[in-house]
Protein backbone atom coordinates (compact mmCIF):
# COMPACT_ATOMS: atom_id res chain seq x y z
CA UNK A 1 0.00 0.00 0.00
CA UNK A 2 1.22 3.59 -1.16
CA UNK A 3 2.68 5.40 2.14
CA UNK A 4 0.55 8.42 3.49
CA UNK A 5 1.96 11.91 2.90
CA UNK A 6 4.05 13.33 5.22
CA UNK A 7 2.35 14.75 8.07
CA UNK A 8 2.92 14.39 11.59
CA UNK A 9 -0.09 13.07 14.20
CA UNK A 10 -0.28 16.40 16.60
CA UNK A 11 1.71 19.00 14.68
CA UNK A 12 -0.03 22.39 13.46
CA UNK A 13 -0.42 21.08 10.02
CA UNK A 14 -1.84 17.62 10.72
CA UNK A 15 -4.87 16.75 11.27
CA UNK A 16 -7.03 19.09 8.99
CA UNK A 17 -10.52 17.85 10.18
CA UNK A 18 -10.44 19.51 13.34
CA UNK A 19 -9.96 23.18 12.19
CA UNK A 20 -12.56 22.36 9.58
CA UNK A 21 -15.10 21.09 12.43
CA UNK A 22 -14.14 24.29 14.16
CA UNK A 23 -14.84 26.41 10.99
CA UNK A 24 -18.37 28.11 11.78
CA UNK A 25 -19.83 30.00 8.84
CA UNK A 26 -18.17 33.26 8.74
CA UNK A 27 -21.01 35.44 8.78
CA UNK A 28 -22.62 34.14 5.98
CA UNK A 29 -25.90 32.87 7.47
CA UNK A 30 -28.36 33.86 9.64
CA UNK A 31 -30.34 32.47 12.35
CA UNK A 32 -33.07 29.96 11.98
CA UNK A 33 -36.35 30.23 14.63
CA UNK A 34 -39.42 27.95 15.10
CA UNK A 35 -42.39 29.94 16.28
CA UNK A 36 -43.12 27.54 19.44
CA UNK A 37 -45.66 28.77 21.39
CA UNK A 38 -45.20 32.35 22.94
CA UNK A 39 -41.39 31.37 22.07
CA UNK A 40 -39.22 31.37 18.82
CA UNK A 41 -37.03 28.13 19.10
CA UNK A 42 -33.10 28.39 17.35
CA UNK A 43 -33.17 25.77 14.71
CA UNK A 44 -30.78 26.29 12.06
CA UNK A 45 -29.77 29.18 9.93
CA UNK A 46 -29.63 29.34 6.60
CA UNK A 47 -27.28 31.31 4.02
CA UNK A 48 -27.62 35.30 3.62
CA UNK A 49 -27.73 34.53 -0.34
CA UNK A 50 -31.10 32.39 -0.07
CA UNK A 51 -33.37 34.96 1.48
CA UNK A 52 -34.74 36.30 -1.73
CA UNK A 53 -35.87 32.33 -2.46
CA UNK A 54 -37.42 32.36 0.63
CA UNK A 55 -39.59 35.22 0.34
CA UNK A 56 -41.97 33.75 -1.74
CA UNK A 57 -43.41 31.96 1.43
CA UNK A 58 -44.49 35.09 3.61
CA UNK A 59 -47.22 33.20 5.06
CA UNK A 60 -44.79 30.57 6.28
CA UNK A 61 -42.11 32.28 6.41
CA UNK A 62 -40.94 35.67 8.06
CA UNK A 63 -37.55 36.86 6.18
CA UNK A 64 -35.55 39.59 7.38
CA UNK A 65 -31.90 40.48 7.34
CA UNK A 66 -31.08 38.96 10.67
CA UNK A 67 -33.16 36.03 10.68
CA UNK A 68 -35.67 33.47 9.23
CA UNK A 69 -38.80 32.29 11.10
CA UNK A 70 -41.05 29.85 10.60
CA UNK A 71 -44.21 31.13 11.77
CA UNK A 72 -46.77 28.11 11.39
CA UNK A 73 -48.22 25.82 13.94
CA UNK A 74 -46.99 22.54 14.92
CA UNK A 75 -49.18 20.35 12.64
CA UNK A 76 -48.59 22.37 9.45
CA UNK A 77 -44.77 22.61 9.73
CA UNK A 78 -43.80 18.75 7.92
CA UNK A 79 -46.17 19.84 5.55
CA UNK A 80 -44.67 22.94 4.30
CA UNK A 81 -40.94 22.46 4.76
CA UNK A 82 -42.25 19.06 2.21
CA UNK A 83 -43.43 21.58 0.18
CA UNK A 84 -40.49 24.43 -0.14
CA UNK A 85 -37.91 21.95 0.32
CA UNK A 86 -39.18 20.62 -3.03
CA UNK A 87 -39.04 23.68 -4.81
CA UNK A 88 -35.95 24.51 -3.28
CA UNK A 89 -34.17 21.30 -4.94
CA UNK A 90 -36.12 21.85 -8.10
CA UNK A 91 -34.08 25.33 -7.77
CA UNK A 92 -30.99 23.57 -7.55
CA UNK A 93 -30.83 24.82 -4.33
CA UNK A 94 -31.11 21.61 -2.39
CA UNK A 95 -28.73 18.88 -3.91
CA UNK A 96 -27.65 14.99 -2.92
CA UNK A 97 -31.71 14.23 -2.02
CA UNK A 98 -31.58 11.44 -0.29
CA UNK A 99 -35.99 9.97 0.55
CA UNK A 100 -34.49 9.85 4.38
CA UNK A 101 -36.22 11.73 7.11
CA UNK A 102 -34.59 13.28 9.98
CA UNK A 103 -35.92 15.21 12.70
CA UNK A 104 -35.89 19.19 12.71
CA UNK A 105 -34.94 19.49 16.30
CA UNK A 106 -34.60 22.58 18.69
CA UNK A 107 -30.96 24.16 19.44
CA UNK A 108 -31.76 24.98 22.85
CA UNK A 109 -33.06 21.58 24.62
CA UNK A 110 -34.19 19.53 21.75
CA UNK A 111 -37.77 18.81 21.42
CA UNK A 112 -39.01 17.76 17.67
CA UNK A 113 -40.50 20.75 15.92
CA UNK A 114 -40.78 19.14 12.62
CA UNK A 115 -39.18 17.21 10.38
CA UNK A 116 -37.63 16.96 6.95
CA UNK A 117 -35.83 15.67 3.98
CA UNK A 118 -32.30 14.78 4.88
CA UNK A 119 -30.64 16.72 1.97
CA UNK A 120 -32.69 19.05 3.59
CA UNK A 121 -31.19 19.97 6.49
CA UNK A 122 -28.22 21.33 5.05
CA UNK A 123 -29.74 24.08 3.70
CA UNK A 124 -31.23 24.65 6.70
CA UNK A 125 -28.31 24.32 8.76
CA UNK A 126 -30.40 22.50 11.32
CA UNK A 127 -29.02 19.79 14.02
CA UNK A 128 -28.21 16.14 12.44
CA UNK A 129 -26.98 13.15 14.36
CA UNK A 130 -24.39 11.15 12.98
CA UNK A 131 -23.08 7.42 14.71
CA UNK A 132 -19.72 6.20 13.51
CA UNK A 133 -18.25 2.86 14.48
CA UNK A 134 -14.36 2.12 14.70
CA UNK A 135 -13.90 -1.44 13.64
CA UNK A 136 -10.58 -2.68 14.98
CA UNK A 137 -8.39 -5.67 16.02
CA UNK A 138 -6.79 -5.99 19.23
CA UNK A 139 -3.33 -7.85 20.25
CA UNK A 140 -3.02 -10.48 22.87
CA UNK A 141 -2.95 -7.89 25.41
CA UNK A 142 -6.73 -6.44 23.94
CA UNK A 143 -4.29 -3.11 22.56
CA UNK A 144 -6.13 -2.04 19.17
CA UNK A 145 -3.46 -3.34 16.57
CA UNK A 146 -5.30 -2.50 13.10
CA UNK A 147 -8.39 -0.59 12.25
CA UNK A 148 -10.45 -1.22 9.45
CA UNK A 149 -10.64 1.27 7.04
CA UNK A 150 -13.45 1.85 4.31
CA UNK A 151 -12.95 3.31 1.07
CA UNK A 152 -16.12 5.23 0.04
CA UNK A 153 -17.49 4.52 -3.44
CA UNK A 154 -16.41 6.69 -5.95
CA UNK A 155 -19.86 7.07 -7.06
CA UNK A 156 -21.18 8.39 -3.50
CA UNK A 157 -22.88 12.11 -4.00
CA UNK A 158 -20.12 13.36 -1.17
CA UNK A 159 -16.80 12.54 -0.66
CA UNK A 160 -16.41 10.02 -3.15
CA UNK A 161 -13.40 8.18 -2.96
CA UNK A 162 -12.33 9.25 0.53
CA UNK A 163 -11.33 6.64 3.28
CA UNK A 164 -14.21 6.45 6.09
CA UNK A 165 -14.50 4.49 9.17
CA UNK A 166 -15.92 0.80 8.76
CA UNK A 167 -19.26 1.76 9.59
CA UNK A 168 -21.00 5.54 9.44
CA UNK A 169 -24.65 7.36 8.63
CA UNK A 170 -26.73 9.52 9.31
CA UNK A 171 -29.54 8.62 11.83
CA UNK A 172 -33.03 9.34 10.49
CA UNK A 173 -35.61 10.08 12.79
CA UNK A 174 -36.85 7.45 15.17
CA UNK A 175 -33.08 5.81 15.79
CA UNK A 176 -30.32 6.44 18.35
CA UNK A 177 -26.71 6.92 17.27
CA UNK A 178 -26.26 3.04 18.10
CA UNK A 179 -29.12 1.92 16.47
CA UNK A 180 -28.26 3.39 13.48
CA UNK A 181 -25.07 1.85 13.59
CA UNK A 182 -25.71 -1.39 13.84
CA UNK A 183 -28.64 -1.40 11.17
CA UNK A 184 -25.41 0.23 9.09
CA UNK A 185 -23.10 -2.95 9.86
CA UNK A 186 -24.94 -4.74 8.14
CA UNK A 187 -25.74 -2.98 5.13
CA UNK A 188 -21.62 -1.01 5.22
CA UNK A 189 -19.86 -4.37 6.82
CA UNK A 190 -21.88 -7.19 6.57
CA UNK A 191 -21.70 -7.43 10.53
CA UNK A 192 -24.63 -8.89 12.31
CA UNK A 193 -26.37 -7.42 15.23
CA UNK A 194 -24.98 -10.04 17.22
CA UNK A 195 -21.32 -9.40 16.26
CA UNK A 196 -22.01 -6.00 16.77
CA UNK A 197 -23.00 -6.75 20.75
CA UNK A 198 -20.12 -5.71 22.14
CA UNK A 199 -20.36 -2.20 21.22
CA UNK A 200 -18.55 0.23 23.12
CA UNK A 201 -19.22 4.17 23.31
CA UNK A 202 -16.89 6.89 22.56
CA UNK A 203 -17.53 10.49 22.40
CA UNK A 204 -20.04 12.70 21.20
CA UNK A 205 -18.58 15.38 18.76
CA UNK A 206 -19.92 18.86 17.33
CA UNK A 207 -19.17 19.85 13.91
CA UNK A 208 -20.28 23.41 12.60
CA UNK A 209 -18.41 23.78 9.17
CA UNK A 210 -19.85 25.01 5.53
CA UNK A 211 -19.43 22.25 2.96
CA UNK A 212 -20.89 21.98 -0.96
CA UNK A 213 -24.50 21.52 0.42
CA UNK A 214 -25.10 24.04 2.75
CA UNK A 215 -23.86 23.66 6.51
CA UNK A 216 -23.31 20.97 8.42
CA UNK A 217 -24.25 21.00 12.66
CA UNK A 218 -24.00 17.89 13.11
CA UNK A 219 -23.74 15.85 16.99
CA UNK A 220 -21.10 12.54 15.75
CA UNK A 221 -21.54 9.71 18.04
CA UNK A 222 -17.95 7.18 18.34
CA UNK A 223 -18.67 3.84 19.16
CA UNK A 224 -15.91 0.89 18.96
CA UNK A 225 -16.15 -2.81 17.84
CA UNK A 226 -13.68 -5.23 18.84
CA UNK A 227 -13.41 -7.66 15.69
CA UNK A 228 -12.12 -10.95 15.69
CA UNK A 229 -8.72 -12.37 13.46
CA UNK A 230 -10.30 -13.86 10.49
CA UNK A 231 -13.30 -12.54 10.48
CA UNK A 232 -13.70 -10.16 6.96
CA UNK A 233 -16.02 -7.42 7.25
CA UNK A 234 -17.87 -6.66 3.39
CA UNK A 235 -20.22 -4.43 2.14
CA UNK A 236 -23.79 -5.03 1.01
CA UNK A 237 -25.33 -1.69 0.07
CA UNK A 238 -22.88 -1.03 -2.59
CA UNK A 239 -21.80 2.21 -0.98
CA UNK A 240 -18.48 1.16 -0.27
CA UNK A 241 -15.27 0.76 -2.59
CA UNK A 242 -13.33 -1.34 -0.67
CA UNK A 243 -12.41 -2.14 3.43
CA UNK A 244 -8.38 -2.91 4.00
CA UNK A 245 -7.04 -3.59 7.38
CA UNK A 246 -4.25 -0.99 8.64
CA UNK A 247 -1.88 -0.81 11.06
CA UNK A 248 -3.25 1.51 13.44
CA UNK A 249 -0.32 4.19 12.60
CA UNK A 250 -0.73 3.67 9.00
CA UNK A 251 -4.38 4.79 9.81
CA UNK A 252 -3.77 7.75 11.78
CA UNK A 253 -1.05 8.87 9.55
CA UNK A 254 -3.76 8.63 7.04
CA UNK A 255 -6.34 10.81 9.11
CA UNK A 256 -3.84 13.09 9.75
CA UNK A 257 -2.63 14.08 6.32
CA UNK A 258 -6.64 15.15 5.52
CA UNK A 259 -7.34 11.43 3.57
CA UNK A 260 -10.22 10.75 5.48
CA UNK A 261 -13.33 12.25 5.31
CA UNK A 262 -13.62 14.42 8.15
CA UNK A 263 -16.25 12.82 9.70
CA UNK A 264 -14.14 10.00 10.11
CA UNK A 265 -10.98 11.75 10.63
CA UNK A 266 -12.55 12.80 14.03
CA UNK A 267 -13.76 9.57 14.90
CA UNK A 268 -10.76 8.00 14.34
CA UNK A 269 -8.56 10.79 16.58
CA UNK A 270 -11.51 10.04 19.57
CA UNK A 271 -10.62 6.37 19.20
CA UNK A 272 -6.47 7.04 19.19
CA UNK A 273 -6.86 9.80 21.95
CA UNK A 274 -8.91 7.34 23.91
CA UNK A 275 -6.85 4.12 23.69
CA UNK A 276 -3.82 6.48 24.11
CA UNK A 277 -2.57 5.49 20.77
CA UNK A 278 -0.40 8.39 20.09
CA UNK A 279 2.93 9.60 22.01
CA UNK A 280 1.67 12.03 24.79
CA UNK A 281 3.20 15.21 23.84
CA UNK A 282 0.97 14.51 20.31
CA UNK A 283 -1.51 13.54 22.12
CA UNK A 284 -1.74 16.17 24.64
CA UNK A 285 -1.65 19.00 21.76
CA UNK A 286 -4.24 16.66 19.73
CA UNK A 287 -6.73 16.81 22.64
CA UNK A 288 -6.42 20.26 24.04
CA UNK A 289 -7.26 21.59 19.96
CA UNK A 290 -10.02 19.22 19.96
CA UNK A 291 -11.52 19.78 23.28
CA UNK A 292 -14.02 22.10 21.98
CA UNK A 293 -16.03 19.26 19.61
CA UNK A 294 -16.16 17.41 22.66
CA UNK A 295 -20.09 16.90 23.85
CA UNK A 296 -19.24 14.27 26.46
CA UNK A 297 -20.03 10.25 25.75
CA UNK A 298 -21.93 8.62 22.95
CA UNK A 299 -24.96 6.80 24.30
CA UNK A 300 -25.71 3.00 23.85
CA UNK A 301 -29.06 2.94 24.99
CA UNK A 302 -30.25 6.60 23.67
Amino acid sequence: MTAAPAATPGSPTGWPAIDAALAGDGGTRVPFFVQDGPAAAPAGSVARHHLEALARWPEALRVDEGAVTLTLPAAERTPFLTQANAALRAAGLITAWRDETFALPALDDGRLLATLERAACRFWGSLTLGGHCNGYLPDAQGRPSHLWIARRSYSKPTDPGQLDNLIGGGVPHGQSPAQCVVREGWEEAGLSPAQMAGLQPGRRLRLARPIPEGYQLEELSAFDLALPPGLLPANQDGEVHSISLMPVAEALARAAAGEMTVDAALVTLDFALRHQLLPPGERAALAARSQALWRGPSRLHQ
